[in-house]
């Protein structure tokens, strides 16, 4: 990871990241998230190209593997030190694109640019939920 800028304006906080060949994608945003212990944030913008991903796919249990350079064309999610859930679409050589949940295992290629935006006043937490299934992001003002 290269070195990191943090801006301030008002109450907003942007940290400016960029990640550089062989880093994992998600592990790199958890560990900024722990690092600068971001209580709620969102991924403001993420551009680069990638070696190979893993992706969710909508069924919310097969992981797939991407094997194709591909450019990164949306990376969105909200994060934090607790949690993070990022979505990512990409685009392969051919133009056609795939996307779904971002899992450990995206690896960069050359770059990716990464701006996360933390929330000020805002508390992500999680609640069980019992009608997902799933462990869901709750909201707080803090």
């Amino acid at each position: 990871m290269e070195h990191r800028i943090v801006t301030g304006s008002g109450s907003m906080v942007c940290h400016c990241i960029r990640l550089k060949r062989g880093e994992d994608l998600m592990e790199s945003i958890k560990q900024v998230c722990r690092e600068k212990n971001i209580r709620s944030g969102v991924v403001l913008s993420g551009v680069g190209c990638i070696l190979k991903g893993r992706v969710r796919d909508a069924s919310g249990v097969n992981i797939r593997e991407i094997t194709d350079h591909c450019e990164i064309v949306s990376l969105n999610g909200t994060v934090s030190a607790q949690r993070c859930h990022i979505h990512i679409a990409l685009s392969k050589e051919d133009l056609s694109t795939i996307g779904g949940h971002l899992c450990p295992g995206c690896i960069v290629n050359t770059t990716c640019e990464l701006v996360l935006m933390e929330l000020p006043g805002v508390g992500f937490g999680v609640e069980a939920d019992t009608e997902t299934g799933y462990d869901e992001l709750i909201f707080r003002n803090e």
